[in-house]
C-alpha cells in the first residue's frame, strides 16, 4: 500500500494546543498512524517565559468560560503552580476584576498582547494594577500570565477562630470549615474535627 504524508498546520499559534487539531492526533494515535511534531509557535510557552512569573511549574487552562466564570476561577484559588489562559480582549477587564476578587486585587500577573506581532505588548502589575491599565479596553489575542497562590502561613487556632467567626454569624459549621479551608488550604476535614473536638 501506498504511504502519504499529512501535514497539520496553522497561521495562528501552535496546532492542537486549546484547538481541535488535538482530536487529528487522537484519531492518528488510535489507528496506528506515526505522529510527530515540528515545533511551531505556541503563545502559552512565549507568554510564561516573558511573563517574569514562576516558569519552573504550570498550569494551562485555555480559554475562560463565558458563562460561570468566578466559578471556575474559585476553582483555582489555592493552584500553586502559575496559570497561563486565553482570554478574549472584550472580556479581559471582566475577567481581571473576577481574578481580583477570588485571588486577590495584590496577586501578580502578566497580560500579553499580540505576541510575536508588529504591536506585541507585554503588561506587568498586580491585579487592580491591570484593571486599571485596560478599563479603555485592548485589541488583539489576549495571553494572561497568573501567579500562583503563594499561601499564607496560618496556624489551625487562627484558621480555627475564623471558623467560629462564620458560624457567630449564622453559617452551618460545615460551610464554614469549607470556606475557611478553601481561603487557606487547609483541609476542610481537619478544620471541621477541630472545631468539633473544641464544641465537645
Amino acid at each position: 500500500a501506498k504511504t502519504r504524508d499529512v501535514v497539520v498546520l496553522t497561521d495562528a499559534g501552535m496546532p492542537g494546543i486549546s484547538d481541535p487539531g488535538y482530536v487529528v492526533a487522537t484519531k492518528a494515535h488510535d489507528e496506528g498512524v506515526k505522529v510527530s511534531v515540528i515545533p511551531g509557535p505556541s503563545a502559552v510557552i512565549s507568554a510564561l517565559a516573558v511573563s517574569g512569573l514562576p516558569t519552573d511549574r504550570f498550569s494551562f487552562d485555555g480559554f475562560i468560560p463565558k458563562k460561570g466564570r468566578k466559578e471556575f476561577l474559585t476553582h483555582l484559588a489555592n493552584e500553586k503552580r502559575t496559570m497561563v489562559f486565553f482570554e478574549s480582549p472584550h472580556r479581559l477587564a471582566d475577567t481581571l476584576e473576577a481574578m481580583a476578587e477570588v485571588f486577590g486585587p495584590s496577586r501578580r500577573a502578566t497580560v500579553c498582547r499580540e505576541l510575536t506581532k508588529m504591536f506585541e505588548e507585554v503588561r506587568r502589575g498586580t491585579l487592580s494594577e491591570l484593571i486599571a491599565w485596560c478599563e479603555g479596553g485592548v485589541k488583539g489575542e489576549i495571553t494572561l500570565v497568573v501567579e500562583g497562590d503563594k499561601g499564607t502561613a496560618i496556624t489551625l487556632d487562627e484558621a480555627l477562630a475564623q471558623v467560629g467567626v462564620l458560624i457567630g454569624e449564622g453559617m452551618k459549621t460545615t460551610e464554614a470549615a469549607k470556606q475557611v479551608a478553601s481561603e487557606t488550604g487547609l483541609p476542610k476535614r481537619e478544620l471541621y474535627e477541630a472545631w468539633s473536638r473544641r464544641e465537645a
